[in-house]
């Protein structure tokens, strides 16, 4: 193989330089074709380790780049086992873990069915984002790991995924089928996979296109009776429905949240200060009214004195109130419960959404609090999950 193909191959700097002598613009016409073998291709693919670093500082757009099989040279030097190429590439750009090649498949993806531990912590450490890519499949790693019996690769990933702020977004992503890891779990009968994805915020109330949960796939499988005491623990019929109910309320009270804060920024900072002062009074009102119930609440035992006629009214045997019921009474809303619970929920509802928009319209506040304010609003207006 003359040329620069040849020069790659056997990791010789100086015959890959003597080829752009003869041609400067070889290079380039290789960054133009789509799909190629590189010289970093190449020289990833056979581990070495110079060249490839040669042919980062000259053309770094081949790393990401695919070569007809669909695979970058990260892919390569992984499938051929060279850890030190690997290393070195990650030391010039940490985000070549998130290119994907083949089916979607990252780096990241193809060490976790490896089971090559060492280089997903490494991932992990240096790239934490690629925990949220997935294949063409929708499947995150975690959906691999499952797959492919790699429990301590799960561990890993776990461990990682405990650090981060969207655990619950990660852990219960569906693949194009609608189930989540512990769909999976379930379904190959891995109990202490579904420990740890449990213990990852993994919802067992979620159901896939075929409207089952977990546990629903852990009863069709056979001789899986550990898989199903695991996931039933607390469980009862009709909680898909309610699970459905409360993922529906989260998403109308999220897409409302989002039109509220949509405009803030534009806000002027006269009509700032009056939205300030009408949230200041509501939020004055509704508190004083969670402490102040209207009517009051009952304060002692009714007495047979209290219910007697006025003087000259005609007469009558007082009837006396039944004193452990008074007694039971006492410091109780003199509201109806039903009243009474529709307006603590409406007082409170109003009371933690208008907190929110002030903070919202507070200046400064760190980037990104809106969006967290958002969830907030969601989240704490939506009904308990821990329904199992």
């Amino acid at each position: 193989f003359p040329g620069w193909r040849g020069a790659a191959l056997a990791g010789n700097i100086e015959a890959l330089y003597a080829s752009i002598q003869e041609d400067g613009d070889v290079l380039k016409r290789i960054d133009e074709v789509e799909f190629v073998d590189t010289p970093l291709h190449i020289a990833a693919a056979a581990g070495h380790t110079d060249f490839v670093m040669e042919m980062m500082n000259l053309k770094p757009s081949f790393a990401k780049k695919l070569n007809q099989h669909g695979f970058s040279s990260l892919h390569l030097a992984l499938q051929n086992g060279h850890k030190e190429t690997v290393l070195r590439l990650l030391e010039i750009n940490k985000d070549l873990v998130r290119v994907k090649g083949k089916k979607g498949y990252t780096p990241l993806h193809y060490v976790t069915r490896e089971g090559n531990l060492d280089l997903l912590a490494k991932f992990l450490e240096d790239c934490p984002e690629c925990i949220f890519d997935v294949t063409i499949q929708n499947e995150t790693a975690f959906h691999i790991a499952v797959e492919n019996n790699r429990l301590a690769a799960l561990r890993v990933l776990s461990k990682m995924l405990k650090k981060t702020d969207c655990c619950q977004y990660v852990v219960n992503r569906k693949d194009k089928y609608g189930n989540t890891a512990l769909h999976r779990a379930a379904a190959k009968s891995y109990p202490q996979m579904l420990k740890l994805l449990l213990a990852c915020k993994a919802d067992k109330n979620v159901t896939n296109q075929a409207g089952l949960t977990a546990l629903d796939v852990a009863r069709g499988q056979v001789n899986n009776r550990e898989s199903i005491n695991i996931l039933g623990v607390c469980s009862f019929p009709g909680v898909s429905a309610l699970y459905k109910l409360r993922q529906l309320i989260v998403k109308l009270l999220t897409k409302a949240s989002a039109e509220i804060f949509q405009d803030m920024d534009s806000i002027s900072s006269e009509d700032r200060n009056t939205l300030l002062v009408i949230l200041g009074l509501l939020l004055t009102a509704t508190y004083q009214a969670i402490l102040s119930q209207p009517g009051g609440v009952w304060q002692g035992e009714v007495s047979a004195t209290c219910l007697s006629p006025p003087s000259g009214a005609p007469t009558s045997t007082p009837t006396p109130t039944h004193p452990s019921k008074s007694r039971n009474m006492v410091g109780t809303s003199i509201m109806d419960p039903g009243e009474f619970l529709v307006f603590y929920l409406t007082v409170c509802a109003v009371f933690i959404v208008a907190s929110f928009l002030t903070l919202g319209l507070l200046k400064p506040f760190p980037r990104g609090f809106k969006t967290a304010l958002q969830d907030l609003i969601s989240q704490s207006s939506s009904p308990p999950s821990n329904l199992g």
